[in-house]
């Protein structure tokens, strides 16, 4: 098992409250790089289990982690993928995975600030799934063994620009500067008791919005591995968003404000949180 974090863009090994550097580990400073890890996910195991006997480079709690992948090649995010979200949203299920891109800009840390674009500014709590192989043609039954890990993600959109005209801007509304944020850490997937039923959560201002386990993926996490790269091919450090469960903002009526702290948990994981700022919006046409 593995924690991976990312501390001021140096790549770390999480554990016992304390971090690791992979650069000072290794004796090779280039592998400070957190996406130099995507595709040597397996040589983690050993460099977790090598940290149980040396001093850590500092502690968890003094410093404000990164994203643990900070610049993917393609970041995936699939939409209706839970009966109840679609439902809420009053829309079909849709017969394939419903999939559209989350621009790699719009990676953000699982503390950094939301800058609010609109009062339409939505969240959507999300397991997200790390590629750690160069892949095509995966079958689902191998698709756990081309992961580098696993993370937790807010696919944050705003709706006014999702829903401007017809067909929506999906891709654009969702792609802001800082609506992608991921974290706290890339856990291996061995680190799961059950892999196929990981509870994701999220709450604003202490009051929850969204609870769910990927148990209830209308298309789980193998299916839709099999699915994207039998059209892409797929690379270490793509993100694969795999979709929100019912309680968005949009069905209740409420959006973001600025103040606001978005908070997103997942165990095993961790939990991000975000503070909603003021922003910049769209430029009017």
């Amino acid at each position: 098992m593995f924690r991976l974090i990312n501390i001021a863009g140096r790549a770390a090994i999480e554990l016992g409250g304390g971090y690791f550097d992979l650069g000072r580990l290794t004796g090779d400073d280039a592998m400070a790089d957190p996406m130099a890890w995507m595709s040597r996910s397996d040589e983690l195991h050993g460099l977790a289990e090598r940290c149980v006997n040396q001093v850590a480079d500092g502690e968890i709690g003094s410093v404000r982690p990164g994203p643990p992948v900070p610049s993917p090649r393609q970041v995936f995010a699939i939409g209706l993928n839970y009966q109840d979200h679609a439902a809420e949203s009053g829309m079909e299920l849709p017969p394939a995975p419903l999939t559209f891109t989350k621009f790699p800009s719009c990676i953000a840390g699982p503390t950094d600030d939301i800058a609010l674009t609109s009062g339409l500014v939505d969240w959507e709590v999300e397991l997200v799934a790390v590629i750690g192989q160069r892949c095509k043609n995966v079958a689902a039954e191998q698709a756990w063994d081309v992961l580098a890990g696993i993370t937790l993600g807010q696919d944050l959109s705003d709706r006014g620009v999702q829903f401007t005209g017809s067909p929506p801007q999906f891709c654009l509304g969702k792609s802001f500067t800082g609506f992608g944020p991921i974290g706290p850490a890339l856990v291996s997937v061995d680190s799961f008791a059950d892999r196929h039923d990981i509870a994701i959560s999220c709450a604003v201002n202490g009051e929850q919005m969204q609870a769910s386990s990927t148990a209830h993926l209308i298309f789980d996490l193998p299916t839709l591995v099999a699915y994207l790269s039998s059209i892409c091919e797929l690379w270490p450090g793509d993100l694969i968003f795999t979709g929100t469960p019912d309680g968005i903002g949009a069905s209740r009526g409420q959006f973001l404000a600025e103040g606001d702290v978005l908070t997103s948990e997942a165990p095993v994981i961790g939990s991000m949180t975000n503070r909603c700022v003021s922003g910049t919006g769209v430029l009017p046409l």
